[in-house]
C-alpha cells in the first residue's frame, strides 16, 4: 500500500448532505447506544465495589457520583466531543482513521502509529463482543424484580435475544435503523425523568458536582479507590463510538446531541440513582429498576431491552466497518463483504466476522452469566483504545495542526494520564474477567502481525524471480508473439514487474492480446478518493498501458465501474471484449523461512481463507482467467 497522495489538511467538518436536525436525531439513535445503556449497571457496580459488602455511606455515594460526573466531562466531553471530533480524516473518524491521519501528518510510515492503530482496533473488536453480552443481560435482569420466579430464565432469554440479533444481520439493518432514533430518544427522556423523580429524595446529592468529592474519595481509599475507578469507567464506555461514527453524522450534530440532550439525561439519571440509594440503601441491589413503581417495571424492562439491542447493533456494525477498513489497509486478508443496501454503502455484512462475534458473545454469557460478572471483563478494551487514540491525537495536533510540541503535550498529556489511570484500574480486574478482551486483542494482534509479516516475505521472495516490465516489452518488440484481438487486464501489486499471469499466458498459450493493461489497485490513507482521482493511466507502448485505480480505505473496490472512468482518458473500455487475468497462489511452507513454522502455517491458513480476488474487486466471473502458481514461504 503506497502512501496517500492527498496533501495534509487542517481539521474540517464532514460534508453534510442531510439536514442538521435529522443528523442530530439520527446520531442519538446510533452513536450513543453504548454509553446510553451504562446507567443500567455502572453506578451499581461502582458502589458495590466501594461498599465491599458493608453499608453504603454518604461519602461513597457522593464520591462515586462525582467520579462518574467528571469522567463523563473529562474523557467524553473534553477529549472526544470537543477535541477528537475535530481530528477528522477527510470527514471520517475512528481508531484506524486516526492512525492513517497520523501517518499522513508525519509524511511517512510509522510502525509505532501502526502498532497503536492495530492494538486500538483489536481492542475495539473485543469490546464488540462484550457490549452485546453485558447490555442485554443487564436489561433482562430486571425480570428478577418484576417476577422473581423467572430468575432462572434470564440467561436463556438473553441468549435468544442475542441469537436473533446476530441472525438478522445478513438481512441488513435499514428497517431496524429507522426505528433507532425514536426508541433512543424515548430511552434518554425516560432516563432524565426517572432521575428528576428521585433527586428530591435527597437534594444534597447535587454536592457531588464538586470535584473535591472525587479527589478525596480516591485519596482516602488507596488501592481500593483504583479498583472502584475501574467500575466507574463503565459509565464512559461507548465514548469512543462518538468519534468512530463521525463520518456518518458530522461533528456538530454529534456535539449538539451530546451536550444538550444525552449528557444531561445521563447525569440526571445517575444523580437520581444516588439520591434513591441515600434515602433507601436497600435499593443498591438494582438502583436503576428500583427507581420506578412495580406497575411500570415490565414496560421499562422492554424499553431497556430495546435500547441494549440498539447499542449492540451499533457496536456490531462498527465491528464490520473496522474489519473492512483493516482489509483495505492490508492488515487482514480479504473477507467476504456483502452489501445489504443499494443506497447506503456503509450498510455491510461480513459473515465470518458475524459468526465469530456470535460465538464470542455466547461464550461470554455462558462463562459469566450475570452483568455483574461481565462488568469485570468490561472496560479494559475501551480504555486501551482510548489511550491509543490519545497518543495518536498528539501526533495529529503537533504535526498536522502545526502546534508546538510543548503546547500539544500540555493539552494531551493530562488526558492520556487520565486514560492510563483508567487502564491501570481495569488491569486490576485482569484475573476477574478482564483477561478475556486482553486475550482476544492479543489474538487479533498476532493475526495482523502474521499477515503483514508473511505478505512482506512473500513479496520479497517473488521479487527475486520477477522480470521488469520494460525488459519484457523490449523483448516482445524484438520477437513478437502471436497477437490476438481484445483487451487483457492483468492484476498486480507492483506495476514495475511483469505479472505472473502474463508470464504464464506467454509461456503456455504463446499469445499476446492487442491491448494489455497492467492494473494496480491502490488503497489511499484517506477514507475516500474523489472520482477525478480514481484512475491514473499511462501508455507504456503501443500494446501496453499501466492503470492505477485509487480507492479510499472505507470504499469498496469496484474495478469494472472504476475502469469505465478510464474512457475519459482515451481507453475505450468494453467489459465484453476484456479478459481479466488473475494469479492464484498456492502457498506451501519452505524448509527455511523468515518466520517460525507455526507462523508459516498460520499465514498459509489465513491466505487460504481469504475471499476470492474476483469477488472482492467485483469483477464478472465470466470475464476472469485464473492462473495458478505454487509458492513456498
Amino acid at each position: 500500500m503506497a502512501a496517500s497522495e492527498t496533501p495534509a489538511e487542517a481539521p474540517q467538518e464532514a460534508p453534510v448532505t442531510t439536514g442538521f436536525w435529522a443528523l442530530t436525531l439520527g446520531s442519538i439513535g446510533v452513536v450513543f447506544g453504548d454509553i446510553g445503556t451504562s446507567p443500567l449497571y455502572a453506578f451499581r457496580e461502582a458502589v458495590h465495589n466501594a461498599a465491599h459488602g458493608g453499608p453504603v455511606s454518604r461519602d461513597i455515594v457522593l464520591g462515586v457520583l462525582s467520579l462518574i460526573l467528571w469522567s463523563l466531562i473529562v474523557v467524553v466531553t473534553i477529549k472526544y466531543v470537543l477535541l477528537l471530533l475535530r481530528a477528522d480524516n477527510n470527514g471520517e473518524g475512528g481508531t484506524l482513521s486516526l492512525m492513517a491521519l497520523g501517518q499522513r501528518a508525519l509524511g511517512r510510515r510509522s510502525w509505532f502509529l501502526l502498532a497503536l492503530g492495530v492494538i486500538g482496533g483489536s481492542m475495539f473488536l473485543g469490546d464488540a463482543m462484550i457490549t452485546p453480552a453485558i447490555s442485554v443481560l443487564s436489561a433482562v435482569e430486571g425480570l428478577d424484580l418484576a417476577a422473581p420466579a423467572l430468575q432462572h430464565y434470564v440467561v436463556p432469554l438473553a441468549v435468544l435475544i442475542l441469537i436473533a440479533l446476530f441472525a438478522v444481520q445478513s438481512h441488513g439493518t435499514a428497517l431496524v435503523a429507522s426505528a433507532f432514533a425514536p426508541v433512543m430518544i424515548v430511552w434518554f427522556l425516560t432516563l432524565g425523568v426517572m432521575g428528576l423523580m428521585h433527586i428530591s429524595d435527597d437534594p444534597g446529592i447535587v454536592h457531588a458536582i464538586n470535584p473535591l468529592y472525587a479527589v478525596t474519595f480516591l485519596l482516602t481509599h488507596g488501592v481500593i479507590g483504583l479498583v472502584i475507578l475501574g467500575a466507574v469507567f463503565l459509565s464512559v464506555t461507548g465514548g469512543e463510538a462518538l468519534y468512530a461514527d463521525l463520518g456518518h453524522f458530522g461533528r456538530k450534530p454529534i456535539q449538539s446531541a451530546w451536550l444538550f440532550f444525552v449528557l444531561p439525561c445521563l447525569l440526571l439519571n445517575y444523580f437520581g440513582q444516588g439520591a434513591l440509594v441515600l434515602s433507601h440503601p436497600e435499593a443498591i441491589e438494582n438502583p436503576f429498576y428500583r427507581m420506578v413503581p412495580e406497575t411500570v417495571l415490565v414496560p421499562l424492562i422492554c424499553l431497556a431491552t430495546a435500547a441494549t439491542v440498539i447499542a449492540s447493533q451499533a457496536v456490531i456494525t462498527g465491528a464490520f466497518s473496522i474489519v473492512r477498513q483493516a482489509i483495505q489497509l492490508g492488515l487482514l486478508p480479504r473477507f467476504e463483504v456483502r452489501y445489504t443496501s443499494e443506497s447506503h454503502a456503509g450498510q455491510i455484512y461480513l459473515p465470518r466476522v458475524n459468526i465469530l462475534l456470535l460465538i464470542g458473545v455466547m461464550l461470554l454469557v455462558g462463562l459469566f452469566r450475570t452483568s455483574s460478572g461481565l462488568a469485570s471483563a468490561y472496560g479494559i478494551a475501551v480504555s486501551t483504545t482510548m489511550v491509543a487514540d490519545g497518543i495518536m491525537c498528539f501526533v495529529v495536533i503537533w504535526k498536522l495542526w502545526n502546534w508546538r510540541a510543548a503546547a500539544a503535550a500540555a493539552l494531551i498529556v493530562p488526558l492520556v494520564i487520565v486514560d492510563l489511570t483508567f487502564l491501570t484500574a481495569n488491569f486490576l480486574k485482569l484475573f476477574q474477567g478482564a483477561w478475556v478482551p486482553v486475550l482476544f486483542g492479543a489474538i487479533m494482534v498476532i493475526l495482523i502481525w502474521t499477515w503483514r509479516r508473511g505478505a512482506a516475505l512473500l513479496i520479497t521472495k517473488t521479487r527475486r524471480t520477477e522480470v521488469p516490465l520494460l525488459d519484457l516489452i523490449k523483448s516482445l518488440e524484438k520477437r513478437p508473439p502471436h497477437i490476438v484481438k481484445g483487451t487483457a487486464v492483468f492484476l498486480t501489486s507492483d506495476p514495475g514487474y511483469v505479472p505472473t499471469a502474463l508470464l504464464h499466458n506467454l509461456k503456455h498459450n504463446k499469445v499476446l492480446h492487442e491491448h494489455n493493461v497492467i492494473l494496480t489497485v491502490h488503497t489511499a490513507e484517506t477514507p475516500r478518493v474523489d472520482v477525478i482521482d480514481r484512475v491514473r493511466m499511462e501508455n507504456i507502448s503501443d500494446k501496453f498501458a499501466a492503470v492505477r485505480l485509487n480507492f479510499g480505505f472505507m470504499e469498496t473496490p469496484n474495478v469494472p465501474k472504476a475502469l469505465a472512468i478510464a474512457r475519459k482518458l482515451g481507453w475505450q473500455f468494453d467489459i465484453m471484449s476484456t479478459s481479466f487475468f488473475v494469479s492464484r497462489r498456492s502457498l506451501k511452507p519452505a524448509a527455511k523461512s523468515g518466520m517460525p513454522r507455526w507462523q508459516d502455517h498460520l499465514f498459509i491458513a489465513m491466505s487460504r481463507s481469504a475471499n476470492d480476488a474476483t469477488d472482492y474487486f467485483q469483477i464478472p466471473t465470466g470475464r476472469v482467467v485464473e492462473v495458478g502458481t505454487q509458492v513456498t514461504i
